[in-house]
């Protein structure tokens, strides 16, 4: 389990298709063979440690689901250790459980913010509520608005240029995860 508050951005350095390993280059400290660590939202499990280059296998259903394999060699990624008991807690509990992607389809730069607008499918935006916790590449968001199939959310000066969000453009894709609580209350009330 993760917070969504990331406080170490990787490098990815390679990605094997044939055996489906992902290497990303990190200065996280004291990690150590099956941690499990977020990368931009996916919880993946340490495999083998080189340096400071961590190794990750990549399954069938996380190739299908998120967007890792979409990753280029230099490309920055979101890093966040899982958290331990008594750790406090700042964004909101993510399992690094993706439920699908978020298309951006807008971005405006505000004096104060940036707005992204994604475009997401029904198995996403039936769960979204304003103002509820949404996890974006990893990221403990706040939905600010909602529509049929859009949501937007405003990041802060910090996050843009701590995270990999700087990075993002039109068209791309973010692994995206529904706040948990969200969609507890979904299933109880649909009883």
């Amino acid at each position: 389990m993760f917070s969504g508050i990331i406080m170490n951005v990787g490098e990815i350095v390679s990605y094997s298709e044939t055996d489906s390993i992902l290497s990303i280059k990190s200065s996280m400290q004291n990690v150590r063979l099956g941690d499990s660590i977020s990368c931009s939202g996916v919880c993946l499990t340490i495999m083998r440690v080189k340096k400071k280059i961590l190794e990750f296998n990549i399954s069938s259903e996380t190739k299908k689901k998120t967007n890792l394999t979409n990753f280029r060699v230099g490309e920055r990624i979101n890093l966040e250790k899982s958290l331990k008991v008594g750790d406090e807690i700042n964004g909101h509990f993510v399992f690094g459980h993706v439920d699908g992607l978020s298309k951006v389809v807008s971005i405006k730069h505000l004096e104060d913010s940036v707005v992204l607008e994604f475009e997401v499918e029904k198995n996403i935006i039936k769960y979204l509520s304003p103002k509820c916790s949404i996890a974006l590449d990893g990221i403990s968001l706040t939905v600010n608005n909602i529509s049929k199939s859009k949501f937007n959310v405003s990041i802060i000066p910090y996050t843009w240029e701590n995270t990999s969000l700087k990075k993002v453009e039109k068209g791309d894709f973010l692994n995206t995860e529904v706040d948990m609580l969200a969609r507890y209350v979904f299933k109880a009330l649909k009883k």
